[in-house]
């Protein structure tokens, strides 16, 4: 039987856990389907990309990625994203079109709002 290796990122075990906790005390399903998103093997969480932010995103809604945001692609409208990873060009690009870039520890810390849609 072949050996499960398993991830020691302890910033991914933290924000899962308080994603957990935090599901729990709110009652909000979003946090915990978060949760089991990033529980999953790195490469079966989530890596959109900028254009698809801007496909689908309206102006002013709050998203949150349940992986990485990347940069490929333009970005026009002003979007608050909620990522557990942003490459350097994503939050470059995001910051110049207004919007507003959070890692999903950082955000849940600070009076999470629920109204968030999960992409990816």
């Amino acid at each position: 039987m072949a050996k499960t290796t398993k991830t020691t990122n302890v910033v991914l075990f933290d924000t899962i856990r308080d994603l957990k906790k935090l599901s729990n005390k709110t009652g909000v399903n979003v946090f915990k389907a978060v949760a089991e998103k990033l529980s999953s093997p790195a490469s079966q969480r989530s890596k959109v990309n900028l254009s698809k932010l801007e496909k689908v995103a309206k102006e002013g809604e709050i998203l949150i990625v349940p992986g990485k945001v990347l940069g490929n692609g333009l970005i026009s409208k002003k979007l608050t994203v909620v990522a557990f990873k942003f490459s350097e060009s994503a939050k470059e690009r995001l910051e110049k079109s207004g919007s507003k870039c959070f890692e999903i520890r950082d955000y849940i810390k600070n009076k999470p709002d629920s109204k968030l849609r999960i992409i990816g």
